[in-house]
């Protein structure tokens, strides 16, 4: 019995993303593709790894596999960057927003050092302001920012433009229009800061912020709370605190994000490729 590493990196994908679907494009195949390695993979152990209901889950035989096969796909991984791919290493310095960092890079960041065990990879949060203005004195190698990507700075790529969205008590829309809306978000100088309160100028409607904060999870913290309603991308909004457009709720604007690079070394284009690949995938 053998184990090749797409067959074990289909299992890793499907096991931390939950989905067929995500897992192709976190390993780059289609979704029967990643269907027919894991059930290969369970016929050649004879075993259940995953139960199918209405959410997919490791079983305890998958349970115990996926220990095996991080270690073994970190292994392999470490071999290939060493004797086939000895460019991916060095130290990388990447600059990003905390939101990003707290609901998006957790898993894009563990993987992509299972992938590249030989890169030394610092990560720091700040705002999209203060990360450009960094960038530019070049004290960070690739940095993860909500705006376009400037015309002066080549290297880089626009990644997407994602929609904003209210979240929080919809009941707050519901006030008289003179009532000024509670507002929970993070201290200026912050871009969905300026289109919550360009939203609200632009129909007139009273404001003023009862909670300011940079941490995502306290801003999220403080809309289950009650306190107000914020502002947040799609693909960072649970499930259960967004409001439903109506006449009340002002339209918000699209927010760009892109990702900016001093050069063109190998490993700093795979981890913006990494990157790229990854969040695109999310909110789908």
């Amino acid at each position: 019995m053998s184990f090749d590493a797409l067959t074990l990196d289909c299992f890793i994908a499907v096991a931390e993303t939950g989905s067929f679907t995500k897992a192709a494009e976190r390993v780059g195949r289609t979704q029967s593709a990643v269907s027919q390695q894991i059930a290969r993979l369970e016929t050649q152990l004879n075993k259940s790894l995953f139960a199918r209901g209405k959410k997919l889950t490791l079983t305890h035989d998958g349970k115990i596999l996926l220990s095996y096969a991080r270690t073994i796909a970190t292994l392999y991984h470490e071999v290939i960057d060493k004797f086939l791919e000895p460019e991916l290493q060095g130290e990388i310095r990447l600059g990003m927003p905390d939101d990003f960092a707290s609901v998006y890079f957790p898993d894009i960041l563990v993987e992509f050092k299972r992938l590249h065990p030989c890169i030394s990879l610092t990560v720091e949060c700040d705002l999209t302001i203060n990360l450009f203005e960094r960038f530019k004195k070049k004290e960070f190698d690739l940095v993860l920012v909500k705006m376009p990507r400037p015309d002066d700075f080549p290297y880089g790529m626009d990644i997407k433009s994602e929609g904003l969205e209210w979240v929080g008590n919809p009941d707050f829309f519901m006030q008289p229009h003179d009532q000024p809306i509670p507002l929970i978000l993070s201290p200026d100088p912050c871009v969905y800061r300026d289109c919550a309160l360009r939203a609200l100028q632009s129909t007139d409607r009273k404001w003023h912020v009862v909670f300011s904060s940079h941490s995502h999870a306290a801003k999220i913290a403080a809309v289950k709370g009650g306190m107000g309603i914020t502002v947040l991308p799609r693909s960072m909004i649970p499930h259960d605190l967004v409001i439903k457009a109506t006449g009340n709720v002002p339209p918000l604007e699209n927010t760009p994000i892109c990702l900016l690079k001093h050069n063109e070394r190998s490993s700093i284009n795979s981890l913006e490729k990494f990157i790229c690949d990854r969040l695109k995938s999310f909110g789908k």
